[in-house]
């Protein structure tokens, strides 16, 4: 836990950088101005079709013709899972696009000034990180369409949302904050032991997405506390086993530790 909080501290130093806090803009910007538009021409047919739907469920359709309060009550119900259900559409666009376009940007920043001493392996690639954040993506998508009958139970719409945005953080900025650094071996074997911990990062840096004005840059916040949790974790590792490490600042060839 102390080293996730230590993640989340580095990741708020990081954003007040100049040549960072652009990219931790303007994916979130960009992902409510199209959910917006969406939205706007969108909200009555979707809510319309979705109280179509959940009418003609056989354990729904007679509280609703016995009741007009209870009609009614339905109707707010959907119209709350709905206005929810936009939250999360717009952080797995912005995630998607910070995964594929600005964390790349970010990571070689940070990694720059903060973590000089681990060596460049690059088991990972741009393309990978793409391919990466879009199956992370769809798969969120599938998931969160079958859980949309259990968003009519209060409550269960935000706790579904959080679980499975910690899932999309964990599986997209796990491998982005390992691509450069990490070889092939290294990029799984730290997402595959980590994972724990990786979805509490992601849990808790999904609980941001639900916060007035800073959801805007929580895609991108935790993709930058991601990297800084996995390099740390990283330079940990080689130093454990006795990993090599590049003085980057000497120019020096990889030495073994002792």
């Amino acid at each position: 836990m102390k080293d996730i909080l230590v993640a989340f501290g580095r990741a708020s130093r990081s954003l007040m950088r100049r040549d960072i806090f652009w990219h931790l803009l303007w994916p979130g910007l960009l992902a409510v101005v199209i959910w917006a538009g969406v939205a706007f021409y969108a909200w009555t047919p979707v809510t319309e079709w979705l109280y179509a739907m959940v009418s003609g469920w056989s354990w729904i359709d007679g509280w609703v013709s016995a009741s007009e309060t209870t009609a009614a009550i339905v109707l707010v119900l959907i119209q709350i899972a709905t206005a929810l259900l936009v939250v999360p559409l717009v952080y797995v666009t912005a995630a998607m696009l910070v995964g594929a376009v600005a964390l790349p940007m970010m990571l070689e920043r940070v990694a720059h000034t903060d973590y000089t001493d681990l060596e460049q392996r690059r088991g990972g690639s741009n393309l990978g990180s793409a391919w990466n954040s879009i199956l992370a993506g769809v798969l969120f998508l599938i998931a969160l369409v079958v859980s949309l009958p259990l968003w009519l139970i209060p409550g269960a719409g935000l706790l579904i949302s959080v679980t499975l945005t910690g899932w999309l953080n964990q599986r997209a900025f796990g491998y982005d904050a390992l691509m450069l650094h990490a070889d092939k071996a290294e990029l799984q074997r730290l997402r595959e032991n980590w994972r724990p911990q990786l979805l509490l990062l992601g849990g808790g840096t999904a609980l941001l997405a639900y916060v007035p004005v800073i959801n805007l840059v929580a895609p991108a916040f935790a993709g930058l506390a991601f990297v800084h949790y996995m390099l740390e974790t990283l330079r940990r590792h080689r130093l454990k086993y006795g990993v090599t490490v590049l003085d980057a600042e000497a120019g020096t060839t990889p030495q073994k530790l002792p």
